[in-house]
């Protein structure tokens, strides 16, 4: 297979119909990998079989030499697995349960200092997927707060303030892609970082997804399939379906807690965070030409640091556990529970990285980025740039491959067409990129915020969708307005307005759960 063709979108769109039919992850994914591979290799079942060996083992072995980003996030997974089973057993989860409890009085406030969490944890989205979802579940369970509401809280901050964030490992990535788009079109008026704040107001979908959930948590926002997650929670105290098994983290109700206290559960976490962090700039220093804040996080090594941060998390979460005097066959057994709590994430994260990588070897993200041509009026290119950067991205699971193909394709169009658009056209593309990261099942980001929230993930899938979409709508409008009227303002101001009107009407037509259950 040549030039991508249409059959390049078959994988995705098959893989994602399923998983919305069936609700069955792996195997909706197994058929997307099968028909892709099959479609690579002209149909040869020998050829497809052996191309999807080489993917697979592409993941452990790449280039004669380990792959380490790949394996470093699976070990990473294994390593807060056995943290989290840790910090359950030693009754750290419970003490910092019933701690929050007496502090944070209701389930708005729960959700909150959720969502503030997010936002304070900046610095890349995995790190702050999986942590956030992890220290908040002791909170959220307290409150009778489902695990998909916890899972779109945790989703819906990630990535929208990873990439406003100049310093985070999203920031720093973009910068330098759009430096070199700016520069290659004799843009000198202002540098890449100068250009990447310009652009932060027009990610207009970052700003309406992360005052929609904000608006969903303080007003009870709860319709679609979540409002039967939230029901259940709020009615019978069931955070989770009781109908579904292998929830990843998973597995503190197998577990004997000993009598912890909170300090079992914050010293841990505060040591990972800082020790992550500690890395990603020595790494990233390490990496850079000149030690900059910008070039030291453009260069960090995330998936180490994640690792070496982790295992220096996990090295204080054992000594804490074993100031218990635990037996030595529960410690054992509580270190297998919370690694085998994390092998349903990991299998999905492995299929996951199978289709992407033969979604890119179709060409998927090129064939519909030839969409674009020069007979579009100019005031649409941002809101189709927008659409077509979210198709893209919830058909490959990829904003960084996204990012990679579109971003500077949108350089070309602004050049070619009217250069005043340049900035407005990329913030277009990544406000898409975040919108279709959001709603794709095969998105890492995804599927890494089901497992900390300890959420199934076709729930946190479909939950999420909804929400999303009408994050989109708004963020649709002021693109639409921006292109119109040439004023950030103007379209920022229409899109949060469009949003809020959206939210209200929810408020308005559904009475929240509570107040259902009383009449």
């Amino acid at each position: 297979m040549n030039e991508p063709s249409i059959l390049s979108l078959l994988p995705p769109i098959l893989a994602l119909l399923m998983i919305v039919a069936t609700r069955k992850v792996l195997p909706s994914l197994g058929v997307g990998i099968i028909i892709g591979a099959l479609v690579l290799s002209d149909w040869s079942i020998t050829e497809g079989a052996v191309l999807i060996w080489e993917i697979f083992a592409g993941i452990f072995v790449a280039d004669g030499s380990i792959n380490d980003w790949e394996l470093y996030i699976i070990f990473f997974l294994l390593i807060l697995g056995i943290m989290a089973a840790l910090i359950s057993f030693s009754g750290g989860s419970r003490a910092f349960g019933e701690w929050a409890l007496k502090r944070v009085k209701t389930r708005i406030g729960a959700q909150l200092v959720t969502l503030l969490f997010g936002i304070l944890v900046f610095i890349d989205d995995y790190f702050n997927s999986l942590t956030v979802g992890q220290v908040s579940r002791p909170l959220t369970d307290r409150h009778h707060i489902s695990r998909a509401k916890l899972a779109y809280i945790v989703d819906s901050v990630a990535a929208p303030i990873c990439v406003i964030a100049p310093l985070s490992s999203w920031g720093a990535y973009i910068i330098t892609i759009i430096a070199d788009i700016l520069s290659s079109h004799n843009q000198t008026q202002y540098g890449g970082l100068q250009a990447f704040l310009y652009m932060v107001p027009m990610n207009f979908y970052a700003m309406t997804a992360l005052l929609f959930v904000f608006l969903a948590i303080v007003w009870k926002l709860d319709f679609g399939p979540m409002r039967t997650h939230e029901k259940r929670a709020i009615m019978h105290h069931q955070v989770l379906d009781p109908d579904r098994t292998g929830v990843p983290g998973e597995q503190s109700q197998h577990l004997d807690e000993h009598k912890g206290k909170v300090r079992d559960l914050i010293i841990p976490i505060l040591v990972l965070i800082a020790s992550t962090v500690v890395f990603m700039i020595v790494t990233g220093a390490q990496a850079a030409d000149e030690v900059t804040a910008l070039s030291v996080f453009a260069e960090t090594d995330v998936a180490s640091s994640l690792v070496y941060g982790g295992l220096i998390g996990l090295g204080v979460t054992v000594l804490l556990t074993l100031t218990k005097r635990p037996a030595v066959t529960g410690f054992i057994k509580t270190v297998f529970a919370g690694m085998q709590s994390m092998l349903p994430a990991i299998y999905i994260l492995i299929l996951a990285w199978i289709i992407v990588s033969i979604i890119d070897q179709l060409g998927t993200g090129q064939y519909l980025a030839d969409f674009i041509d020069g007979t579009i009026p100019l005031f649409l290119l941002p809101a189709l740039l927008f659409l077509l950067a979210g198709f893209m991205a919830f058909s490959t699971g990829t904003s960084w491959g996204t990012f990679s193909i579109l971003l500077p394709i949108a350089g070309e169009i602004a050049a070619a067409l009217d250069i005043s658009l340049i900035l407005p056209m990329l913030a277009a593309v990544l406000a898409g990129s975040i919108l279709g990261d959001h709603c794709s099942p095969i998105s890492d980001t995804t599927i890494l915020s089901s497992t900390g929230a300890g959420s199934h993930h076709i729930d946190h899938v479909i939950t999420q969708l909804p929400y999303a979409f009408f994050s989109a709508v708004g963020a649709f409008a002021g693109y639409l307005i921006l292109g119109a009227t040439g004023s950030t303002l103007t379209g920022l101001t229409a899109a949060l307005l469009i949003t809020i009107g959206i939210a209200f009407l929810f408020k308005i037509t559904r009475k929240p759960i509570a107040d259902e259950n009383k009449g």
